[in-house]
């Protein structure tokens, strides 16, 4: 149990736009489980995106139910939002960003942990080269966009895009404020798959935070379908594209100087929703 006055060791953070499918399955369960045999003390901070279907509802009945899961609502604004309003409200030394529909299964997390007592003070995620339930469109997919992003940024990480990272939460609060996502300000509609964790592994990268890589089971378990009104081919298709236009913007704002004050900043925390 984690008190007022306790920090938790560890802050799950849980972004959730349109889950309700995943929910139902649930998946929110399955966290639960896990954790509450832990040894050490941990907290569960689900951020609700403005979800447009029954996600938000199930979310209360959950976090009613359960001690240390919380529940923050933020204005639509894509997953960094999410990520980022769900650090602001963390207690925990270390925070961990996962998927709702637990593709990686929060058990992954003890392969994660045992790093931070060597020194690292970011430790991610790797899917691997199975990925198990990924269509052969989206494997060469994340080929060739692999061997586009090593080509320009991040030579030593093979996966930028598993959604099973973890952090100090320091890193994370100096680091985030200086994503370009917040910089432009810009209002989403619906949802899409972005590239924004380059970024922010990238900015982890120049304000030399050690990363370690860590193989983790993976298994497609995505069970929403109110995320988007396309079609796989073409909202993949959509998504390549935006992903490979803002590898390209990373390094343009590398170039041009962009990123120099984060070497610099120890003003952490600052920044708002």
């Amino acid at each position: 149990m984690v008190t007022e006055k306790q920090q938790p060791f560890i802050s799950v953070i849980i972004p959730c736009y349109n889950e309700e499918k995943n929910l139902e399955s649930g998946v929110l369960d399955e966290v639960w489980q896990y954790l509450k045999d832990q040894p050490y003390t941990w907290e569960v901070v689900i951020v609700n995106d403005e979800s447009t279907d029954n996600s938000r509802s199930l979310l209360v009945q959950f976090v009613q139910a359960k001690e240390n899961f919380f529940l923050v609502d933020i204005p639509h604004g894509g997953k960094p939002a999410a990520v980022w309003g769900g650090i602001q409200y963390a207690r925990g030394a270390i925070v961990l960003f996962t998927d709702m529909d637990q593709s990686t299964p929060i058990g992954e997390l003890a392969k994660l942990l045992p790093w931070y007592e060597r020194g690292f003070e970011v430790v991610i995620g790797s899917r691997g080269m199975t990925r198990e339930g990924f269509s052969i469109v989206r494997k060469l997919g994340s080929v060739v966009f692999r061997a586009l992003r090593q080509s320009f940024l991040l030579r030593g990480i093979s996966d930028t895009q598993c959604g099973f990272k973890s952090c100090r939460r320091e890193a994370a609060l100096r680091v985030f404020p200086h994503l370009e996502f917040f910089k432009r300000q810009e209002r989403p509609t619906g949802w899409k798959v972005t590239a924004y964790d380059v970024e922010l592994l990238h900015l982890w990268e120049m304000a030399d935070y050690r990363i370690k890589e860590v193989e983790v089971n993976w298994r497609n378990r995505d069970l929403s379908t109110t995320k988007g009104g396309q079609g796989e081919l073409a909202r993949y298709a959509n998504e390549s594209v935006d992903m490979a236009k803002q590898v390209f913007r990373v390094k343009r704002n590398q170039r041009r100087g962009e990123y120099d004050a984060i070497v610099q900043d120890t003003d952490a925390g600052e920044g708002c929703l």
